[in-house]
């Protein structure tokens, strides 16, 4: 069967907003809930968050979820109930692994600038597993790398044999095929890129693929490239997944 392919806008997105916060959700998250929208495979959360200077998450508790960090521009101040604190910032992935119960919180490290950030949440493979924590710096290039994987190598190990998030930085003009399996989700979390067989993506769209056949993702060309203004660089963040949450 041919793969299937919904294509969700960023603006359709569930969105929770304070005076320090605009949050935007791809699934149900918080007060934004939706029995329509809870999932893709095994990828449960995927936040886009913006946070304000020097303000931030309070400590708070998590329980079985491996949660990924991805910095886009700024820092953002971890510290959590295993001993471990420092600055995450763009090239440092994450994972925090919150097994039988974890608390941490998570502040813009920065009194001028915002932060922003995509957290993404998968479930471990099993429950109950003690807490851990990994970080490691990881360079995107226009291949796709390997940011978290359960599965083989990549910067931090998921605690889930079906899930590996990749990303690559695209300059105008490159082009990378998406990982062939069972669910796929792509993330444009910067710039435009055109996905084969679906058209045009802007900055926080995504497609959730079923069935994925190796599609083609490639970054927008310059409107004129004989122009000085050349088009931006893409970043895309994608889900492979070989399982879901019901199993199949």
């Amino acid at each position: 069967m041919p793969p299937t392919v919904d294509i969700r806008r960023a603006d359709d997105r569930g969105v929770s907003t304070t005076d320090w916060l605009q949050s935007r959700h791809s699934f149900s998250f918080g007060d934004y809930y939706d029995p329509a929208n809870t999932h893709h495979g095994l990828l449960l959360v995927n936040n886009d968050d913006v946070v304000a200077p020097a303000a931030g998450f309070d400590t708070h508790p998590h329980r079985d979820m491996e949660i990924v960090t991805w910095v886009l521009q700024g820092e953002l101040a971890h510290a959590d109930s295993m001993g471990n604190s420092g600055v995450i910032y763009p090239g440092l992935a994450q994972r925090m692994s919150a097994g039988t119960g974890v608390q941490h919180s998570e502040r813009n490290a920065s009194t001028q600038n915002p932060v922003h950030f995509v957290q993404m949440w998968v479930i471990p493979d099993r429950t109950g597993l003690t807490p851990g924590y990994e970080q490691r710096e990881v360079a995107l290039t226009s291949s796709l790398t390997a940011i978290a994987s359960g599965s083989g190598d990549a910067a931090v190990t998921l605690h889930n044999r079906n899930a590996t998030l990749h990303g690559a930085r695209l300059r105008p003009g490159d082009a990378v095929e998406l990982p062939e399996a069972r669910y796929v989700h792509l993330f444009v979390a910067r710039g435009r890129v055109t996905l084969e067989g679906s058209g045009a993506l802007g900055e926080g769209d995504a497609a959730r693929i079923t069935g994925s056949a190796g599609q083609r993702v490639a970054a927008d060309q310059a409107a004129d490239p004989a122009a000085d203004q050349a088009a931006e660089d893409a970043e895309i963040l994608v889900w492979e997944m070989h399982a879901s949450l019901a199993g199949d």
